[in-house]
This record gives structure tokens, sequence and C-alpha cells, in this order.
């Protein structure tokens, strides 16, 4: 069998049709800020992507869209829009926004705990805030560990309603649930193009009109934001068709993994959830170790955030739902794709109780 890929949380293959839209453009090199004909045809393409990103995400008007060059600039550019002032964040932020929050002085920084479904506590939120002094809320839409959703809307509720603004990563959510900006009531709001099947190396922020703008400077990634166009007109199209498959088989891996292999925990809340992501703590088998054991098969996963791979301190994400460290070391998360088959789960669901079997054998520990 060819390699399995169940890693989709990472990176997303590019779609031909997104490919076919960038290489169709050669001719747009023009600077989009200049005011020649080339400089003209690259602002017109980069205004036609605009709008499909803008569709997206159910954003009021294009202008409230600034391109970046992925999903953690988005994220930074707007910490740093909040510099030296008081910020509100979860305790499983996405590593981009965690390392910016531990920049800041320790005083200026407030974290919000989470259940052990990996949900907000929003009590903790009102209490925050009712503090006072806090100028913005961040918490993500979509975990990139666990895939848990939060109910953003009703953090945005209770924030506004203590007149602070709300920021969300929604890197994760973006093209795997239905994702509408004006809906959520959010201020800023995080996306980046290669989890959706688009290229590497550009993403965007919503700048919700009337919210402390927020710019960037640099000449405009034209190739790079036609193929973000592309890319969002497709996640928009293909979202309803596709999720409902992919949620199948998610769920097909996980029953057969719990059939399959004693003493398992799964994280995260399986009710709020995106549809293709499930992440395994596997007590007595070290992550990395399944990780590279289940690569030797053909098939790649991650043991978290591809932004802290190289990190092999326990998942922040789950140590924060209050996994023990030993057990949160033990986590996998594999996340599916359109292109993920029902015999690749069949084949990885034959893989995993040999390897886990063999790890635990090898451990000092009694499972």
């Amino acid at each position: 069998m060819n390699r399995i890929y169940l890693d989709y949380n990472a990176t997303t293959p590019l779609a031909p049709e997104v490919e076919q839209a960038i290489v169709a453009n050669p001719h747009l090199f023009g600077n989009a800020f200049s005011l020649h004909q080339e400089g003209r045809a690259a602002a017109e393409a980069i205004g036609a992507a605009r709008a499909e990103v803008a569709l997206l995400i159910g954003a009021a008007d294009p202008s409230e869209i600034v391109f970046t060059s992925g999903g953690s600039e988005a994220n930074g550019l707007v910490l740093d829009a909040f510099l030296g002032e008081k910020v509100v964040i979860s305790a499983i932020e996405h590593p981009s926004i965690m390392e910016k929050a531990h920049k800041q002085p320790i005083e200026l920084v407030k974290y919000l705990g989470v259940d052990e479904d990996g949900l907000v506590k929003m009590d903790e939120l009102e209490r925050l805030l009712h503090a006072g002094g806090a100028r913005l809320v961040s918490v993500m839409l979509a975990n990139n560990e666990t895939g848990t959703l939060q109910d953003v809307k009703q953090i945005v509720k209770i924030a506004h309603a203590a007149g602070v603004l709300v920021h969300t990563d929604a890197v994760q959510a973006v093209g795997k649930v239905p994702v509408n900006a004006q809906d959520l009531g959010v201020d800023y709001l995080s996306l980046s193009a290669h989890k959706i099947h688009g290229p590497k190396g550009v993403g965007a922020l919503y700048v919700r009109r009337g919210s402390p703008k927020i710019q960037r400077a640099g000449t405009p990634n034209t190739q790079g934001i036609i193929g973000l166009g592309a890319a969002a007109k497709l996640a928009r199209e293909n979202l309803p068709k596709h999720a409902a498959s992919i949620k199948k088989l998610r769920n097909q891996l996980r029953d057969g993994i719990q059939k399959a292999i004693p003493n398992i925990h799964i994280n995260g809340s399986q009710e709020h959830i995106v549809p293709n992501t499930l992440n395994v703590s596997f007590p007595g088998a070290e992550g990395e170790s399944v990780l590279l054991a289940l690569d030797a098969e053909g098939i790649a996963v991650s043991t978290g955030s591809a932004c802290a791979a190289t990190n092999i301190e326990p998942s922040h994400v789950l140590l924060a739902m209050g996994l023990g460290a030993e057990v949160a070391h033990g986590s996998i998360r594999f996340s599916l794709g359109p292109e993920t088959t029902q015999a690749e789960i069949k084949h990885t669901l034959e893989a995993i109780p040999p390897i886990i079997d063999r790890l635990r054998k090898m451990s000092t520990a009694n499972y």
C-alpha cells in the first residue's frame, strides 16, 4: 500500500485546482502597490482572492481581510497590537500565541483554564474580565491538537459585555466546519492557506470594521494570495460534501482503536469537535516511539502541534486538560482529510495494536 497520510492538521497537500490557479498567472509579477498596468493587474488578482476569503469566513466586506505569511503571523500581529496591555488567553492556545504571551510582563497576561474536555471555563473568563483592565481575549476556535471546538460566540458575548475585544485563531476550524466571523462576533480571526489545501507561506487576518486597525507592511505575495483565494473557494464549495464522510472515517478509527487496544484515553470533547481530528493517549507507549513505528509502517501521524515538533516536553494542551505528564507524553494525533480512504483506516487499525503491544512490553510500567 502507498503511504498513508493522517497529519492534515499539520499541513495539507496542495489541491490541483490551487496549483493551476498559481501557475496560470506567472505574468502577475507586478507590485500591487504600483500604479502602472502591471501593478494594477496584480492588485486586481489580489482583490479577487480577498473577496473569496471574505466569502469563506462570512466577513462583511473584503476590506476586512489583511493578508499575512500564515496563521502564526496573523496571531502575532494581533498580540503585538496589544503589546503592553492586559490580555486574557486560554491555556491551550497555539505556540504562536503562547510564545508572544510569554514575552509579556507576567502581570499583563492572564491564562484562562479549561476543563477535562478542553473547553474553556466560562465562569473563570467572567471572573478574569470582572477584575478589569483587560483589552483583549484570545481563544482558538478549534484546538490544533485535540480538535475541540470552543463556544466562541459565548466568549464574545461575555467579553464584549465587559468592553473587551476578542481574537480567535480559526486556523484549524476554517474549511472543516462552517465559520462565519459576523455570526461569531469576533473582532479578529486568523486563518492559513496550507491548512485548506493552499500554498504554504500565506494566510489572512480578519479585522472587523470598527476594531483597532492592524496593518502589515511589505510587498504582497501575489502568487501565494492567488493560491489562498483558490483554496478558499474550494473549501467553501467542498465543505458540505467532505465533512460527513471524514467524520465517519474518524469515528471508525476511534471506535476501532478503543475496541482493539485496552487502557487508552481519547482526548478532547467528542461532542464539540472538528470532524477530522482524533487525539489518543496510549499509556505505557511513548508518543515519539509510536509516531516513528507508524512511520516505518508507512503511516504519517503527529504527537501534537507541528509548530512544536522539536519540543520533547508533554503537550501543554493535554496538561492543561488535567492529564498527567506520562499519559500526555504518550499521545498521538490522527488528522484526516478528503483524500483519506476506508482502506487506509482499515490498514491503520491493523498496524497500531501490535505497535502499542510491543512498546508497552518494553515499558517498565505495568499495562
